[in-house]
């Protein structure tokens, strides 16, 4: 991590889930941290989601999988990527994804945050405004990207 983006804290980005499903969006998101290089903790709400995703990874897509694991596969360490429920992170990841409610606290020790939101659900629409209002306050680096008709990502704010 560069010292500028310690000093400034990490990049902070709120995805607006309207027109895709989050196992639609989140393998390719984590497929582009691991290219970066960057090791990835994707936090959820509860074990019941975690193991979801964990399940989806595995079958996102018929010729590859995506390399993670979650604290019952053991070698947290090790792991690329890091499914949890915790506020863990024990593969010293540079980027953190924020799902299925997760809120995103703390933020500190990251390049990246990922907020990942439901557009069709109201509470998670209410959550999102309360944390970007937050953050914002605090005067994180933040941006906020909706899908667009085609499916890709504009940014909004």
């Amino acid at each position: 991590m560069s010292a500028t983006s310690q000093q400034d804290g990490p990049e902070i980005l709120f995805y607006h889930l309207e027109r895709a499903r989050l196992m639609d969006v989140l393998p390719s998101l984590l497929e582009k941290s691991l290219e970066r290089g960057w090791r990835v903790v994707v936090q959820a709400n509860n074990k019941k989601q975690v193991n979801g995703i964990s399940s989806a990874l595995w079958t996102f897509r018929d010729d590859s999988f995506l390399p993670h694991g979650t604290t019952n596969d053991g070698l947290e360490s090790e792991q690329s990527v890091y499914l949890t429920d915790a506020q863990e992170n024990p593969n010293k990841a540079a980027i953190r994804f924020f799902v299925e409610g997760a809120q995103p606290d703390p933020v500190e020790g990251y390049e990246r945050i990922v907020y990942l939101f439901n557009g069709q659900e109201e509470q998670a629409v209410i959550d999102a405004r309360k944390q970007w209002k937050r953050l914002a306050g605090e005067g994180a680096n933040a941006t906020y990207w909706a899908q667009n008709e085609r499916g890709g990502w504009e940014k909004k704010a």
